[in-house]
């Protein structure tokens, strides 16, 4: 395994919020992804996590942070006041790739976004907003067609991952993925449900989101 470096960070949101999240810098790093949970999760979430390992093992650095704080997390988990604000969720991104062009580790390395659920429509609405900084943008079991308007201005390629028998989510990106422009595609994981528990399922996630956050990322197909 190659050498990384590795801290906890905290982030100032511009709302006057505090952000935390766990940095890992391969050495030679090419590029830098920035993972957004989905609702009801944070950066502890052992799906990304395992994820966020297998891209260190391609060479690109990862930040896993938590996009709300501890008391807003614990208003959430009583009342999902959060997890369904994407504007909020899509601001607080929006410093965090701001934060990673400025930090010694990771500035001058372009940023890629990896999102679940309601992270993944945070993560275009970022990706909108930041357009010259993000590079690929990947979906893991996504809600991409909470973000809306900002769909269409998404100018980096997208990757768009689902479970074979989450119907209903496969139904939402293929509704989301009609509004956007920029180079796309859906990879659909047989037999794999939301959370893609089944075994093998999280490695071919990994497996896809590592090609396409290689530079430049592949968009075979659509």
């Amino acid at each position: 395994m190659a050498a990384e470096t590795t801290r906890t960070v905290t982030l100032e949101s511009g709302d006057g919020a505090l952000l935390t999240g766990d940095l890992a810098v391969p050495d030679q790093a090419n590029a830098t992804v920035l993972f957004a949970h989905g609702s009801g999760s944070s950066r502890f979430s052992p799906r990304n996590r395992a994820v966020a390992a297998a891209l260190r093992e391609e060479g690109l650095a990862t930040l896993l942070l938590d996009l709300l704080t501890g008391d807003e997390e614990h208003t959430d988990a009583a009342t999902a006041a959060h997890r369904f604000d994407i504007p909020l969720l899509g601001r607080r991104l929006v410093a965090a790739i701001d934060a990673l062009e400025r930090h010694e580790l990771t500035g001058g390395l372009p940023v890629g976004l990896f999102g679940a659920s309601t992270g993944a429509a945070a993560a275009l609405t970022a990706a909108a907003d930041r357009r010259r900084t993000v590079y690929a943008v990947v979906s893991r079991g996504g809600r991409p067609d909470l973000a809306g308007d900002a769909l269409p201005d998404v100018l980096s390629p997208v990757l768009l991952i689902i479970g074979g028998n989450d119907q209903d989510v496969l139904r939402l990106n293929e509704a989301a993925a009609a509004r956007l422009r920029a180079p796309h595609r859906i990879h659909v994981v047989p037999s794999a449900t939301h959370l893609f528990e089944e075994p093998g399922a999280l490695e071919e996630v990994a497996r896809e989101a590592s090609r396409w956050f290689a530079l430049p990322p592949t968009t075979d197909g659509e």
